[in-house]
């Protein structure tokens, strides 16, 4: 009678278990990844020049005119903040759309002693040639171009 000995779980699964690891190290990487892009996400859209200017841009007549109610945002655009010597920087382009249409709003800001100064803030609407200026609320629901 010959004894023939069984081959270990490993050596029979091992193909299995590689492939499992590396799924589990793909999957972790993944959540990592999307954990990041959520947290920036969420801190670039509850930052001030962020905040301000969308709530501009939600309550100017001329930009509801264009894209109707209600206003949301289109994405995550392209931003850029910059902090050397106590002084911030700002550089936001924020897509928006409406059930009308769709526009982004553009921003240049700067902070110095915690007070922000816009030096750029207006909505470019899709198909328009002309910009919707939100510095000019106060004065007069300006229209640039229009």
């Amino acid at each position: 009678m010959e004894v023939v000995q069984e081959r270990s779980w490993f050596s029979r699964n091992w193909g299995w278990v590689l492939g499992g690891g590396c799924l589990t190290l793909i999957v972790i990487v993944v959540v990592i990844v999307g954990a990041l892009v959520y947290k920036v996400s969420d801190a670039i859209a509850g930052s001030e020049p962020y905040t301000h200017a969308f709530s501009l841009a939600t309550e100017n007549e001329k930009v509801i005119s264009f894209l109707g109610e209600p206003i949301e945002t289109n994405g995550m655009g392209s931003t850029s903040y910059k902090h050397v010597n106590g002084s911030s920087t700002a550089d936001l382009r924020i897509p928006i759309k409406g059930p009308k249409d769709e526009g982004v709003i553009v921003v240049s800001a700067e902070k110095i002693n915690n007070e922000w100064s816009y030096s750029t803030l207006y909505v470019k609407i899709d198909g328009e040639m002309g910009t919707i200026n939100l510095q000019e609320l106060k004065m007069e629901e300006g229209l640039d171009d229009f």
